[in-house]
Parts: structure tokens; sequence; C-alpha cells
């Protein structure tokens, strides 16, 4: 086990039209890295198929073990990298929106059904999650959030509760909600003393526009790593677990959070 993880959030060209085109990007992009040596990457929601793409999500859902994880599993141990990517999971008649993340081996570690769809398409094609799962990689306790899920204080609260030392996200932040990538994210991290790796696209996707600014968020709050909105690429960042024993001993808001007379502890620290 291993105290730091090299982890990069993988800002993805949103026009790239079809899951060829973006596992060519994925691909290009990790070998052309020469910076550090990855031990994670963190792609976008829905990097499989694409967001904004309407009834097409229909035809182009999978299962979890479908062509395009095989094809990501490859790339995981060409590279000797996990990757967490946003997908159409496929359940008999049902999709969720999913994120799953495949280690460096190529086998499945941890997995996240979006558990708040947003108003607007979403509600129409898509089932709601149901909880959250926790995962190792290397000496870190991992979680994953998709995009509006960690824009509610209560499941980032919920799941460093539970012992989550990094948060990963991939979203798909709309240029309108610059706000969430540049403020709300980094509060997330800082009121709980966590890491978290938040990866959105850039540019343009059938008429919608990203805002971009994925980045990788210490648990003081601090930018350790964050994207121009108008380029694509990896961002990457070396994460040391201290930083979040650290950051909850100097500010202990899961503990004081009981001094607040309406809060209890039977109702706040569910299982997960």
């Amino acid at each position: 086990m291993t105290s730091s993880l090299t982890v990069g959030v993988a800002q993805c060209p949103a026009d790239l039209a079809t899951s060829e085109e973006r596992l060519r990007w994925l691909s290009n992009t990790l070998a052309s890295n020469t910076g550090l040596r990855p031990d994670l990457i963190v792609l976008p929601e829905l990097f499989q198929c694409g967001y904004n793409i309407g009834e097409a999500i229909l035809d182009r859902a999978e299962t979890p073990d479908g062509p395009f994880a095989e094809a990501i599993a490859e790339l995981s141990r060409h590279h000797q990298t996990a990757i967490l990517y946003g997908f159409a999971e496929r359940q008999d008649k049902t999709l969720f929106n999913t994120a799953q993340c495949i280690d460096r081996t190529g086998r499945l570690i941890g997995q996240h059904r979006k558990l708040v769809l947003p108003p607007g398409f979403e509600e129409n094609y898509f089932a709601p999650g149901h909880g959250c799962e926790l995962f190792q990689l290397a000496d870190f306790t991992v979680a994953i959030l998709v995009c509006y899920d960690v824009e509610f204080p209560e499941a980032l609260r919920h799941v460093a509760l539970n012992g989550a030392d990094l948060v990963l996200v991939p979203t798909a932040l709309g240029a309108q909600w610059g706000v969430v990538a540049e403020s709300v994210v980094p509060a997330r991290a800082f009121e709980n003393g966590v890491f978290l790796c938040y990866a959105n696209y850039t540019g343009q996707e059938n008429h919608m526009h990203y805002y971009g600014g994925s980045c990788i968020i210490a648990p003081d709050g601090k930018a350790l790593a964050r994207a121009e909105q108008a380029n694509s690429g990896l961002s990457l960042a070396v994460l040391e677990k201290s930083a979040v024993e650290r950051a909850q001993i100097r500010l202990p808001y899961h503990t004081d959070r009981f001094k607040l007379p309406w809060i209890s502890k039977q109702r706040t620290d569910p299982e997960i």
C-alpha cells in the first residue's frame, strides 16, 4: 500500500462524436503525456457515449462489461493506470447514468449510479441510483459521485463520514454553471477535509457549451491543479494521504457538527 497517489483529470473535447473517437483521444492523450505517470485518470460524465446526444443515448448504452469497458480495460493495462469514466449503463430496459473505475490490471473496482437527476433531459432517459460504494485504490479509500450529486452537501458528507479520503466526480458542467467548479467543489473538499477530483468537458456538443474548469482540490480547499476552460488534456497532481488527516484534525467539522443543537448522531450517520 502507498500513501501517495498521482491523479490526472482528463478534460475532454465535447465534440468527439463517437465512442471510437473518444477512445482514440484518450489513447493519444495518455501516450503523449510527458509529465508524471498517473496512477488514476478521471474522465467526464458519460464519456463513453457523449452527454448532450438526445435519443442516441438509447442506442449507445452498454452493460458494465460491454465493448467500451473492454477497451478501457485494455488501455488501463497498457498504460498501467486506473481509469474512471462515465457511461450510459443498460440493465434490461432501464438506463443509469453511471461511472465506474477499472484498475491497472483491467479489473472493475468501483461503480456509482448518479443519485440525483437534474431538471432536463436526464429524467427522460435515466433512473436514479441508490446509495454509494467505497473502494480501495492504493492506500486511499475512494468514493464516486456524478456531477449534480456533488452539489448537495449531504452527499459529500455521507461518503466522507463513511471513510472516503478521495472523491471522484465526473461531470458535464454547462458554461453557465462555472460557480460550481470554481467555488462549490473547493468548498465541498474543504468542509469535509478530503481530496476531490472533478473532470469536465470543454467546448461545445450539439449547441451545449461546457465550462471546462476540471480540477484537483486538496483537503484544505486549495487547487492542486486546474485546467484552462478552453483546453483539453491532462491536469496532474500528487495526492498525499496524510493531508486528509491533517485537515480533519485542524478543522474537525465531522465531530463538531454535533454541537449544533438540531443535529443528532443517530440521524446523520447513515450506513453507506
